[in-house]
């Protein structure tokens, strides 16, 4: 979760009691409807009462442009196209929404510190098609689960606020069931459509 610097709110409370005494007046940026920075703004709405008007975008880039300019105040853009604008002193950081802290920014706090049981990840997976026969199946599953765990992989997510998650596919096909529901109940919440 990033604001523009010159935003007065410096922690996630301060943010909080900040968006209820101006309901509808911060502007939170996304990289498009539907999109993971997008619901998992739409989360924090819910779980925090709080009045955000969404502002979609067609991309991360002209998002974070406008964001750094003022134009839109807060976003909850994915850490990997954010972290260097924070570095950087473009952007400030409140949270992290992931349900640990982030190894990259070990001082910022979780978002799920100051509204328990609030998680919001981007998770990247690889799929096949459904009748793919299990042995080819178990030999991806052990080469990708194999190159995760070489430490240059590992470091170079790190480095992009990444944390490889390897798993077998019937506990991923889980995965995939939960944060579908999940986030089916926040996408109706928002009223998000498909245009």
């Amino acid at each position: 979760m990033v604001v523009n610097p010159s935003f007065p709110a410096k922690t996630i409370p301060e943010f909080i009691a900040y968006a209820k005494a101006n309901p509808g007046k911060i502007n939170m940026g996304s990289a498009g409807i539907g999109t993971s920075v997008h619901v998992a703004g739409e989360l924090f709405k819910m779980m925090a009462g709080v009045d955000l008007v969404h502002v979609p975008y067609r991309g991360a880039t002209p998002m974070l442009a406008d964001l750094i300019s003022g134009q839109v105040q807060v976003s909850f853009d994915n850490i990997f196209t954010s972290i260097e604008h924070v570095k950087d002193g473009k952007l400030r950081a409140l949270a992290v929404t992931s349900q640990a802290r982030s190894e990259v920014m070990p001082d910022t706090p979780t978002v799920g510190e100051f509204l328990p049981g609030f998680e919001a990840s981007a998770v990247t997976g690889i799929g096949v098609p459904k009748n793919t026969p299990a042995e080819i199946i178990h030999t991806l599953n052990k080469e990708i689960s194999a190159a995760l765990a070489d430490p240059r992989i590992k470091a170079r997510l790190a480095d992009l606020g990444g944390v490889p998650m390897s798993m077998a596919p019937a506990d991923f096909a889980k995965l995939i069931a939960e944060e579908t529901d999940k986030w089916a109940k926040v996408v109706k919440f928002s009223g998000a459509k498909v245009e």
